[in-house]
């Protein structure tokens, strides 16, 4: 049922209820209103003392209020701002993102600023229909409330001859050094088909491999094409989950040149990086998405979005910006 306010005749109800001593829930429920409705409006409308409320008093009080005009949300005012904002959400930006943007771009220029939380206030409250559908869509959280995430017990198996993250070198947790990377699968439709995901720690840059399989020999060739696009002082170590798709883990360190380390088991905040990465990548394979399907354009055009985004980590450079300058070292040494 849609809330509306309350009426003169229901405000001199309250006002009776009060002068004899009732509580606001018994006079709630002779109205058919909620006690904290009545409970607003005694404080919004009864002038310096709440307690001595009067029906006219509060019917004065509420018509002037509703004579002063609501201030205008900024995004919808100004031209400008919209087309800026709108632009920067269909390309998959996010509201923090867009407000650092306009920060960095336009210092000088106090006009040309909104806050994160501007920008999510005026798109919930856009009118139904088809453009506010589009513009929440590219928001990276589609879910309206978070959901539970249950302890699930580890039944993958055990990996023959797995390393430990604990004796992975220290430099790794200091992300100063890139060349450090973590993995996952994302399971595709029926757990039938999957995308390999490799985020490199300190630049944030994020590569995609399409395994044919979600078997360990087809998700070790894809790592192992993917690893060796990479100039070998780019590919130090791999961090992973305890996965059956890595028990060739062994055979994928030998051809990409890398070493390998496994999480324990139920720790995801060891890889912290991959499971976010999962979360953005979700916005453009939804749960069900049938990776067989998707084409080698694809995944260029959505690894293209993810790395010429600005990162709030990364004071607002984008993940290729910041591995282009380590690449150039790269290749100089």
């Amino acid at each position: 049922m849609a809330y509306t306010h309350l009426g003169a005749q229901e405000r001199e109800e309250l006002s009776r209820g009060l002068a004899v001593g009732e509580s606001l829930r018994e006079i709630g429920r002779r109205l058919g209103r909620s006690h904290t409705t009545l409970s607003r409006e005694r404080t919004r409308n009864g002038a310096e003392n709440p307690h001595a409320y009067r029906a006219l008093t509060g019917q004065q009080h509420a018509i002037r209020s509703a004579k002063v005009p609501r201030r205008s949300r900024t995004l919808f005012t100004d031209p400008w701002l919209w087309a800026y904002v709108t632009e920067k959400l269909r390309a998959d930006w996010s509201p923090e993102q867009i407000a650092a943007s306009l920060r960095t771009t336009y210092p000088q220029e106090m006009r040309k600023r909104i806050s994160p939380e501007a920008i999510y206030a005026a798109l919930y409250v856009l009118p139904r229909g088809t453009l506010k559908a589009e513009l929440l869509s590219h928001l990276r959280h589609r879910h309206r409330r978070r959901r539970k995430r249950g302890l699930l017990h580890d039944r993958r198996g055990q990996i023959p001859h797995m390393v430990s993250i604990h004796e992975r070198p220290a430099e790794v947790a200091e992300r100063l050094i890139p060349g450090h990377w973590e993995g996952d699968l994302l399971v595709g439709r029926r757990n039938q088909s999957a995308l390999g995901v490799l985020v490199e720690r300190t630049t944030r840059l994020t590569l995609l491999a399409a395994p044919k399989s979600r078997e360990a020999t087809d998700v070790r060739a894809a790592f192992v094409r993917a690893f060796r696009s990479l100039p070998p002082t780019l590919r130090k170590t791999l961090t992973y989950d305890r996965g059956k798709e890595m028990a060739e883990h062994e055979r994928l360190a030998a051809a990409a040149g890398i070493r390998v380390f496994f999480c324990d088991p139920q720790a995801p905040y060891q890889r912290g990086m991959g499971e976010n990465t999962n979360g953005l990548l979700r916005q453009y394979f939804p749960k069900g998405t049938d990776f067989t399907r998707v084409t080698p354009r694809d995944l260029r055009f959505v690894m293209g979005r993810l790395n010429t985004r600005p990162r709030k980590v990364l004071d607002f450079a984008t993940p290729l910006e910041v591995w282009k300058k380590h690449l150039r070292g790269a290749l100089l040494t």
